[in-house]
């Protein structure tokens, strides 16, 4: 993945307490030489073989998403559309490629959910008309300081005391993470050089075709990194060593609240700083 953890693996003290606070990732087998070895079609049986001992994943993923969303959106619902994600796979994979099945696996199950999430709409206008507001103050005062703003500056900017922000970033965390998830499912990684090639379908118009996919990784790179320290600490534990804001929060000694918060200011600067790249992915 980008290398972002390592700028906290300084921390001897964070580092020893990560070791601790384990991921609540279950450990999956790699199926790549079982089923698609031979270079053969896998016969219905085996595909159904294959989406039972890929479930337990299907279930992580989507668990993982609706922890951050309301109690409405429906965990099954999530678990179906990952369903047809892995059986994208399945039909697409090409065992040629430099890629193993469960990584490929894993970023079709991540789209299928994200593009049924999407197409829900499930935000309330209310919502996504605050989000514009905090994004709109977190651009212009960080255009105007040269810096990331503290909370108190935003709050003033707002007109708001510093614990209405504090109540504004609660209301707002359920929709922030969506886009950068988004952008995250279609970079490459560093281990895979054809992933980002392979995750196109051939029969869709690519949205990253006029970009480089180089150019996208510094950027979403240069975004994190600009990020203050404990917001990019928070963000390389979620996204990349897949930890709960709870376990976070154990790590970093603040609470699961505190931890959401820092996580919703971190998404509000990826998002204006990634706002062209989520745009070439909406078309």
């Amino acid at each position: 993945m980008l290398s972002v953890t390592s700028n906290i693996s300084g921390n001897t003290s964070l580092e020893r307490k990560r070791v601790l606070a384990k991921p609540t990732r279950i450990p999956l087998r790699d199926y790549t030489d079982a089923f698609f070895g031979n270079g053969q079609s896998l016969t219905q049986e085996k595909r159904e073989e294959l989406i039972l001992k890929y479930s337990p994943l299907i279930k992580y993923i989507a668990g993982r998403l609706a922890m951050r969303l309301p109690p409405n959106i429906s965990q099954d619902d999530l678990i179906s559309s990952g369903v047809i994600g892995l059986m994208d796979a399945i039909e697409k994979f090409d065992s040629s490629k430099k890629i193993r099945f469960k990584t490929y696996a894993e970023f079709r199950i991540r789209g299928a959910i994200l593009d049924e999430l999407r197409s829900l709409d499930w935000v309330p206008r209310s919502i996504r008309k605050k989000i514009t507001e905090l994004e709109k103050t977190y651009q212009y005062l960080e255009k105007g300081l040269n810096r990331p703003p503290k909370d108190k500056e935003v709050a003033d900017a707002l007109g708001i005391s510093i614990e209405k922000f504090y109540k504004l970033l609660d209301k707002t965390k359920n929709v922030t993470f969506l886009d950068i998830e988004t952008i995250r499912r279609r970079m490459p990684d560093n281990n895979e050089d054809d992933l980002f090639d392979l995750i196109a379908d051939d029969s869709e118009i690519n949205p990253f075709a006029l970009l480089n996919k180089t150019e996208i990784k510094e950027i979403l790179i240069k975004a994190i990194t600009a990020l203050p320290e404990k917001e990019k600490i928070v963000i390389s534990l979620y996204y990349y060593e897949d930890l709960t804001m709870r376990e976070i929060g154990e790590i970093m000694g603040y609470t699961e609240s505190r931890i959401s918060q820092m996580h919703t200011k971190a998404m509000l600067r990826l998002r204006v700083r990634l706002a062209p790249v989520a745009k070439e992915i909406d078309g």
